[in-house]
């Protein structure tokens, strides 16, 4: 990329989004499952901008917090603010305080996140660190855009739609609102920004015709992906979007050899990392990081979240993994679900199964080890080989504290079994069905721990009273 001088970034970002019908500061819903400031904010990470200037307003604290929650590698936003809002212009100009004229002020909007670095790198390279470079579109139906103003191929002006005539309006290049530029110019232009206009705004765009006035050349790059450069302005703006961004994702992960059963029914929040033959069912939700290994199986309709899946393992459909900030590890050839949940601190070795409406918390399975139905394994270090039947549980918490299980290798858990930790089950050893556990068990033993069986002859059941 050529530029005269380091670049920073200004993102305005202090509208209300009224048509959003929301409380939440548009600019935070959410994306991809990450707030659309914050796509934003990581496309400046990946210009390598020195800084970012962040113009808040409407709930400035609340974005504030958002931002400071975002994990921006390298980069620390500072926040301007823009009280009252009158205009992008007028925005811009709350940024200045914090802008060095050594460099390059690249002006983006923090309600529009799916802008390529590579088309902002061209357009950096057009500008060359001299330049007015605008980014433009040519569109079907330019209403409510800004008209780029030309004569032949150099650009004259701006025209917002409400000032535009009615000839102006027949012109389908509009201005995206992204520009980039020397900081110096731009602190010179926008110290002559007025309100004279329909709305009575100060209009960023004005700048263009001092640009022009001053013999500064104003280049333009011109895009025909709309979605680039749309904006957010209501639910039904920002669901479109979704299902762009989505099916870019999943042509992505198809042209790397993933195998989506319908692309138009997959949904990544996060980064999906695959290797060879992964297959993938439709519905599925995957969140934060995930890692599958080759040939795994990926069901319908699962949830997976902050998870390393080894190569082999079969995920049946409507299986729930959310390792949230432990994270949750699956060895090689593992079979989980269908109806499963495995939840932080999750580690199962290979060849382990986990079957339907079986849960699995901040637990470590060794090899070949299975719980097959309709269990609970929280707080837990099981060994190899372990078979845990159905409708057993650790019963891991005493009301104040959490308290771990041990099981030993090659122990069998009968059926509605209640494991009272803390508690360690000898290797080897058979714990009889519906025992309740309370004390340590020795090795190859049965152990036993329920009331006697009786039988009462000639029973009466209480009758209802008429």
């Amino acid at each position: 990329m050529v530029s005269a001088g380091p670049l920073d970034v200004v993102i305005m970002a202090a509208g209300k989004g009224t048509r959003m019908k929301s409380e939440r500061p548009k600019v935070l819903h959410r994306l991809g499952g990450r707030a659309l400031l914050g796509r934003v904010l990581d496309t400046a990470v990946q210009l390598s901008a020195r800084q970012a200037v962040v113009i808040v307003g409407h709930q400035a604290e609340v974005v504030r917090a958002c931002v400071g929650s975002l994990g921006l590698e390298g980069l620390q936003p500072v926040f301007a603010l823009q009280q009252p809002q009158l205009g992008t212009g007028h925005a811009v100009q709350q940024a200045l305080p914090f802008l060095q004229d050594d460099g390059t002020t690249l002006v983006l909007s923090g309600d529009v996140p799916l802008t390529r670095p590579e088309t902002l790198r061209d357009l950096l390279a057009l500008g060359q660190g001299q330049k007015l470079a605008l980014l433009t579109l040519q569109l079907p139906d330019p209403t409510g855009y800004g008209r780029v103003l030309r004569q032949g191929s150099a650009v004259q002006a701006i025209v917002e739609h409400k000032d535009a005539t009615a000839q102006q309006r027949c012109i389908t290049e509009v201005y995206s609102g992204i520009m980039a530029l020397p900081t110096r110019l731009l602190r010179q232009w926008l110290g002559r920004l007025d309100q004279r206009n329909a709305q009575q705004e100060y209009y960023l765009t004005d700048i263009v015709r001092f640009a022009v006035a001053d013999g500064a050349p104003v280049v333009a790059h011109c895009i025909d992906k709309a979605s680039e450069v749309a904006g957010v302005n209501s639910p039904a703006q920002l669901a479109e979007l979704e299902r762009i961004f989505q099916r870019e994702q999943a042509e992505r992960l198809m042209a790397e050899g993933v195998r989506l059963a319908d692309p138009g029914r997959f949904d990544l929040r996060g980064q999906l990392l695959c290797g060879p033959d992964v297959e993938i069912d439709v519905g599925c939700v995957f969140e934060g990081r995930v890692e599958l290994g080759a040939g795994v199986r990926v069901g319908a309709h699962c949830v997976i979240a902050q998870a390393s899946i080894a190569d082999g393992t079969i995920i049946a459909p409507f299986t729930h993994i959310d390792g949230e900030a432990a994270g949750v590890e699956v060895g090689e050839d593992a079979r989980i679900g269908p109806f499963a949940r495995l939840r932080p601190g999750t580690r199962l070795a290979r060849q382990v199964h986990i079957g339907n409406f079986v849960e699995v918390k901040n637990a470590t399975l060794a090899e070949g080890t299975k719980a097959n139905h309709l269990a609970y394994l929280g707080d837990a270090s099981v060994g190899a080989r372990v078979n845990y039947g159905a409708g057993s549980i650790t019963a891991n918490y005493d009301g104040a504290n959490k308290h771990r299980t041990v099981i030993e290798d090659d122990v069998h858990v009968g059926s509605n079994c209640v494991l009272v930790a803390p508690v360690t089950l000898g290797a080897g050893g058979t714990i009889g069905g519906g025992s309740t556990i309370t004390e340590d068990t020795p090795p190859g033993a049965l152990t036993v721990a329920r009331g006697k069986q009786m039988s009462v002859a000639n029973w009466q059941r209480p009758q209802k009273k008429r």
